[in-house]
């Protein structure tokens, strides 16, 4: 009879325990951390799907615009760069890898914009339907790419706050000490400067 008390003590100990820990932010730092490398997942996904959509575009717009060799090299060039930067998860936590991985895509993202700058010279590969089908799925994918950039930055502020603020800073200071900050991306420098109206 004594051992069914004690076992049962022990198990009762062991759930309060459980409930206990659960209760009061043990779980919150692996949670948000995953949550982040899961947007960081999405981030990559996104970035992937516009390189992927590139070698179309260049050569859709290289069958009408052979004499713009340099615009079209510079974006393959760019793109070529942009995937070869590459960030796993456990490296967010590092700002200057994010600043390589974002200069890369900012670069590529200029390369795209003298691209589709160009096309407006040519009349007949504006209204070339693949042409039209390729700058319509960059678009969305740029939108994409957007979103899944605003939803990782919001994921890293929860889970860094959540490695600052109480009770997270206990977790982080005992269990968690590994964990680090993840890091954000910034704004590129053309962001501050107001855009250039030209009529």
């Amino acid at each position: 009879m004594h051992f069914v008390f004690s076992r049962a003590r022990t198990m009762f100990v062991v759930a309060a325990l459980g409930l206990a820990v659960a209760g009061c932010g043990y779980n919150n730092i692996p949670t948000e951390e995953e949550a982040a490398k899961a947007k960081w997942a999405d981030v990559q996904n996104n970035y992937q799907r516009r390189a992927d959509l590139i070698p179309n575009l260049v050569a859709t717009v290289q069958g009408y615009a052979k004499q713009e060799k340099d615009v079209l090299i510079g974006v393959v060039e760019a793109r070529a760069k942009a995937t070869q930067v590459k960030i796993d998860a456990s490296q967010l936590t590092d700002p200057d890898k994010l600043k390589q991985f974002q200069d890369a895509q900012n670069q590529l993202s200029g390369a795209l914009g003298r691209l589709l700058a160009v096309s407006e010279n040519y009349p007949d590969l504006k209204s070339n339907q693949n042409f039209l089908a390729l700058q319509s799925q960059l678009e969305g994918t740029e939108n994409r790419i957007a979103v899944a950039r605003r939803d990782y930055i919001e994921a890293v502020r929860v889970y860094n706050t959540e490695l600052k603020t109480f009770p997270g800073l206990l977790w982080a200071a005992t269990f968690f000490r590994s964990n680090k900050p993840m890091a954000e991306f910034t704004a590129n420098d053309n962001a501050q400067a107001p855009p250039t109206v030209k009529f």
